[in-house]
């Protein structure tokens, strides 16, 4: 039998039959079904009358019918279905049987079109009762999901005037059961080479067309193929609403959309959907956008469990983490364990490691842009679960005609956790949360409205002793404008801010609170010019404000701490940039972009001074400077150039190569190879120079099978210029002189990525990456260079790294996910003696990094069923249950030395040393 069909159109509850009646309901066909189900029912009836029926499968696949004798087809449906079950059974003109739960199907011809000018459903017409829809004509190929009719019907586009010359079309993609924008959707037209475009992140496209009759093309991976036909008489907006892809599990349908990686310039970019990432088994049940990122080639994190993610030799201070344009300085809870993002919020999230684009800046290694839904401005829905360590809970909803509610939010009840721990842990402590909320507001057809809030904290302390804090709010106010068919732009304005404090009372006499927070405001203007479809131009500005209070430590109650606090400190980091992604021709395509930034360190300021020429030592200290607010105290600026080119090789292979340069102003300092709350940050000033990147970037790329299959590998090298390194023996918290601490070195990355990816009823993908970050401390004014002035692993070198994900759907309710990640141990800096010095013993230590903790190795297994599909439920549910570390290896996440009885004892520390069993409950209505 032909894959089964699914419908998706208005709830309109009148009876079985009804408008749309045909003589194929009235023909009289011999049941004989015995507890069967709606499959053997539509195959008796096809092999009778020829008549196919189409509906969703998994909504009926609890049913069970038994019919025996001859009766006409509608009888047999009004036995099954009765009045009260809101299932409808309606035929076309063709004898095709359409078979719809809460939602009534209309033949009518000759009425409006069913859609607003944005692509929403337009309500039923008054006094109506249900909405008409043009006929289907042609059955879509069963290879689809679904029977789109608008699919047969011809859009005319534009106003009369001449058959002559081109015309533009502009229009949002959206999903038909949400209305939210569909991102990275493509549109194009077959017969009609360069007919391309994408659509961006809200859904919105831009194409420009041979005035005429034209078949338009639009795909996006996870939903089902669309098809307009269109009379473009000029210019004008279409709008289209796509379905929910639904597959029938006898045969496996590749979603469209998935030549992006072919025939786009840009390279080393990785975009993942909410689905795949829920796909992936996660610590305790809780799913993670950064560690589902992980996976991805050439991005590693530096110990198990931790949220960090160091790219292509980069620091985890390097990349550029962003929420709907708002800059996350810790995305992270409970230690750094799990992302500080809600899963149930999430639109997707896309990974710039190469050609990233000239709008972002102020970080060297990458961007990672993750995006929240508009929220269903269909109808009031929620969503939410209960997990092992947390719950969340998410509503959404239209406020109004205009304006779409998103709020949600996570709490957790984690200190039983660590009940479990070894007694000296038996009075600890830990909670967090986070909140978000996003306001979308259509002000009508060329201006939009977003408001994102989002908020989150963390509060935990171990035995009782010290109690740690840290928190982020951003908020960010974003207007869409369209100026014309051919330009739009963005505007935002926002405020980050980031802080931290620990305190500690277990010694009165030595009680102290120390804090420090980070703070910034910027805004951006961003404009898309989009002349034809061979250029697409992006231009803009943005300005960074920084106010970064570095630390401050004071007594609490009677104590005798000192009191101790660090100036404050500020700058203004601003950039231009122009871009253009140029289609030269069918086989070569080009992106080039400028991006030209300039930071200014300013005032009030105390900047201490040294002698030219010598080392940098409290030692040296000649005298200071004072700087008035608002004084400038230092300037860098410099260009940078990013371009990529494409070639394409055939219709399903490209060779792609890409050079950007990238500087970063802001500094982590810490003294962890992982993300630590109580890592600080310090702007570049006088003594610490902005670091810089240069990237070469070289990759393949091939799809295969129908695009089933997709091969990428990619090399690149990069060279780092300022990467700020410390001295042995570094201060780095409450230090007044940080620049002693700190020195310049120069780095080298380079290595190769490999991706295999899959999709189908077996999905998911492998991940090979070697690599190699070292670094060389240059600083001509240190005279204890590190390992001699030698070039040495960096702190998160691992030269190999494998990820195998696979995820198998034995039913649509069940499936499998089966992970495995391996790589290299991080290198570490072992004791190797022991020696008696000025009344004490002290440890002799090995050059740093040569030494590396033993090799990792981890594989998670989950399990995925979904609750049934009975028609009368006022929602869905679903169970998660899975085995985090299935072999119980006791990976090391940290190697720590204790002097015991005379002798320097060295020990792994394993924070999951065993298999971790988790379910989760998950449920949407």
């Amino acid at each position: 039998m032909k894959p089964l069909l699914a419908l998706c159109l208005l709830l309109i509850p009148i009876s079985v039959g009804g408008q749309g009646r045909t003589a194929i309901l009235d023909q009289q066909v011999t049941f004989d079904i015995n507890a069967g189900h709606l499959e053997d029912m539509a195959t008796q009836i096809r092999q009778q009358t020829q008549s196919t029926c189409y509906y969703i499968p998994e909504i009926f696949d609890t049913l069970s019918i038994s019919l025996k004798g001859k009766m006409k087809i509608r009888d047999a449906f009004e036995k099954i279905f009765p009045k009260s079950s809101h299932i409808y059974v309606n035929a076309d003109p063709n004898g095709n049987i359409y078979i719809t739960h809460n939602q009534e199907l209309s033949m009518t011809i000759g009425q409006k079109g069913n859609y607003t000018s944005k692509g929403r459903p337009r309500k039923a017409p008054a006094g109506k009762g249900k909405y008409p829809t043009a006929p289907p004509g042609e059955v879509a190929p069963a290879t689809k999901s679904f029977v789109d009719f608008d699919e047969n019907k011809l859009f005319t586009v534009g106003t009369v005037n001449n058959n002559l010359g081109y015309a533009t079309i502009i229009g949002y993609v959206r999903h038909r059961n949400t209305g939210e924008g569909v991102g990275h959707a493509s549109i194009y037209i077959s017969d009609i080479p360069g007919a391309k475009a994408m659509a961006d992140s809200y859904g919105y496209f831009t194409i420009t067309l041979p005035k005429g009759r034209h078949t338009l093309m639009i795909s996006c991976v996870g939903l089902s193929d669309a098809r307009r036909q269109i009379d473009l008489r000029g210019n004008g907006q279409l709008n289209v609403l796509m379905h929910e892809f639904v597959t029938s599990l006898r045969t496996v349908t590749v979603g469209g959309g998935k030549t992006n990686n072919i025939n786009s310039p840009s390279m080393s970019v990785n975009r993942m959907d909410i689905k795949t990432i829920r796909q992936i088994p996660a610590l305790l049940g809780e799913v993670d956008v950064l560690r589902a990122v992980q996976t991805l080639p050439g991005v590693t994190a530096a110990s198990e469990g931790t949220t960090g993610l160091n790219v292509r030799g980069g620091n985890v201070d390097q990349n550029l983490v962003l929420l709907d344009g708002a800059t996350v300085y810790n995305p992270s809870h409970f230690f750094g364990f799990f992302s500080g993002f809600n899963s149930d919020l999430i639109k997707d999230a896309e990974l710039y490691k190469a050609s990233i684009p000239v709008r972002y800046g102020s970080r060297l290694s990458s961007v990672l842009e993750v995006l929240t839904r508009e929220g269903n401005n269909q109808r009031f829905a929620g969503s939410g679960g209960i997990g092992p360590l947390s719950a969340h809970l998410t509503l959404e909803g239209p406020i109004g005609r205009k304006t779409t509610l998103l709020v949600g939010g996570r709490t957790t009840y984690a200190d039983w956790t660590l009940k479990l721990l070894p007694d000296q842990y038996q009075d600890s402590h830990a909670n967090f949360y986070d909140v978000n909320l996003k306001l979308s507001s259509e002000l009508d057809e060329k201006n939009n409205i977003y408001v994102s809030l989002y908020n989150s904290g963390d509060r935990f302390k171990l035995n009782g002793d010290t109690l740690y804090r840290y928190g982020n709010i951003n908020g960010v106010l974003k207007w869409r404008h369209l100026f014309n068919n051919k330009l739009y732009g963005n505007f935002s304005a926002g405020a980050d801010n980031y802080q931290f404090a620990m305190s500690s009372t277990a010694l009165k006499l030595n009680a102290f609170r120390y804090k420090f927070d980070v703070s910034q405001f910027h805004a951006n203007a961003d404009l898309v010019y989009t002349p034809n479809n061979q250029h697409r131009i992006e231009m803009g500005f943005s300005s960074l404000y920084y106010k970064l209070h570095p630390g401050s430590l004071e007594p609490l109650d009677s104590s005798l701490a000192l009191e101790d606090k660090q100036d404050a400190e500020q700058a203004l980091e601003s950039a231009l940039y122009i871009s253009d992604q140029y289609t030269i021709n069918d086989k070569w395509s080009v992106e080039a972009g400028l991006r030209y930034s300039m930071f200014n360190y300013l005032g009030p300021h105390v900047q201490y001074n040294y002698p030219p020429g010598l080392e940098k030592t409290e030692a040296n200290l000649l005298d200071s400077t004072t700087y008035g607010t608002g004084k400038l105290i230092k300037t860098y600026h410099g260009p940078e150039p990013r371009v990529s080119l494409r070639y394409k090789l055939g219709d399903n292979s490209s060779l792609k190569v890409a050079y950007n340069r990238t500087r970063q102003y802001i500094h982590l300092l810490t003294n962890t190879t992982v993300v630590s709350p109580t890592d600080t940050w310090k702007l570049s000033d006088k003594y610490i120079q902005p670091q810089t990147a240069d990237q070469v970037s070289l990759g393949l790329y091939k799809n295969l099978h129908d695009d089933m299959y997709e091969v990428s590998v990619e090399g690149y090298y990069k060279r780092l210029q300022h990467a700020l390194t410390y001295k042995n023996g570094a201060v780095l918290l409450l230090n007044h002189h940080i620049e002693t601490d700190v020195a310049n070195a120069v780095g080298k990355a380079y290595g190769v990525e490999f991706l295999l990816k899959k999709s189908g009823k077996l999905n998911g993908w492998i991940s090979y990456t070697y690599s190699r970050t070292l670094l060389r401390m240059d600083d001509p004014q240190v005279a204890d260079k590190i390992n001699g002035g030698q070039y040495y692993p960096a702190d998160y070198d691992k030269p190999h790294v494998l990820n195998v994900i696979a995820n198998y759907r034995f039913s649509h309710r069940a499936a499998v996910s089966l992970t495995s990640f391996y790589s290299t141990g991080r290198p570490i800096t072992l004791p190797v003696a022991r020696y008696y010095y000025q009344g004490s013993y002290r440890v002799y230590y090995e050059d740093r990094n040569q030494y590396r903790i033993p090799d990792y190795f981890r594989t998670d297994l989950s399990v995925n069923l979904e609750g049934n599909h009975k028609i009368k439920k006022l929602g869905t549910s679903s169970w998660t249950l899975g085995v985090y570390n299935l072999f119980a290896r006791r990976n090391a996440y940290s190697v720590y030395f204790v002097s015991e009885n005379g002798k320097t004892n060295g020990y792994k520390l394993s924070i999951f040393g065993t298999a971790i069993p988790f379910v989760t409950y998950n449920f949407k209505f």
